[in-house]
């Protein structure tokens, strides 16, 4: 019996930079489907009121992001859990620095990585 996939949304100014890097760092986790979203009308992936509403969790990326989507996508956002993560917009795309900083501030709020199936099978055998 596999566990419920949880959506993950991650927001940040210009979806070009942090988010896309969470994204892409948090998409090898089997128990989870995740996307992301700039709040900036401008965004490579701008965030809609379908995302808002797709996403279990959101991680925001600054203050201010948090502050868009409350005023922006308010009825989206109920029953939502929001998680500002305070990432600074001075990294670069997949840069290790950023990546190590989102796996330790993301990951506290996400449930223990599931075993993969393959050690779990030898494991009951």
């Amino acid at each position: 019996m596999s566990a419920r996939v949880r959506t993950v949304l991650f927001v940040c100014s210009q979806n070009k930079l942090r988010s896309p890097t969470a994204e892409q760092v948090f998409s090898r986790r089997e128990d989870l489907e995740v996307d992301s979203a700039g709040t900036n009308h401008d965004a490579e992936n701008p965030l809609t009121a379908e995302l808002v509403s797709w996403a279990d969790l959101i991680f925001v990326m600054e203050k201010a992001h948090r502050s868009k989507l409350q005023r922006h996508f308010r009825a989206a956002l109920t029953g939502k859990r929001v998680i500002f993560l305070d990432v600074p917009d001075n990294f670069a795309f997949m840069q290790p620095e950023l990546v190590r900083l989102l796996e330790t501030k993301v990951s506290r709020h996400l449930p223990a990585r599931p075993m993969a199936t393959e050690k779990r099978s030898k494991l009951e055998h």
